[in-house]
């Protein structure tokens, strides 16, 4: 079993920044594909962002990408989202979500573990 906590979350200005953190305990991180998805309320839970378990490939959701980066420490066994440029529509839960030699998919249904969520609030 793993177990994911996110941090990190809080209110932010429209064009500033916030980075989330995942950590894990339970199991290392080492051999799983990582996602961080949000959801905003009244809509679907969305992929943000994913990293594959093995090599580092990442990907982003369109309405992220070169705003956002995910990244990895796994000697803290820990996952991040940095945010920059933080938009309204940015508003969201955010969670992470881990799946064991995962490729970082955008399916929510292919990761099996999931953080408690992190609220993140851009205001203009």
């Amino acid at each position: 079993q793993v177990q994911l906590v996110e941090s990190g979350g809080g209110l932010v200005q429209a064009g500033g920044s916030l980075r989330l953190s995942c950590a894990a305990s339970g199991r290392t991180l080492t051999n799983y594909g990582m996602g961080w998805f949000r959801q905003a309320p009244g809509k679907e839970r969305e992929f943000v962002a994913g990293m594959a378990w093995s090599g580092g490939r990442t990907s982003y959701a369109d309405s992220v990408k070169g705003r956002f980066t995910i990244s990895r420490d796994n000697a803290k066994n820990t996952v991040y989202l940095q945010m920059s440029s933080l938009k309204r529509e940015d508003t969201a839960v955010y969670f992470c979500a881990g799946a064991r030699y995962g490729s970082g998919s955008l399916r929510p249904t292919d990761y099996a573990y999931w953080g408690q969520g992190t609220q993140v609030t851009v205001s203009s």
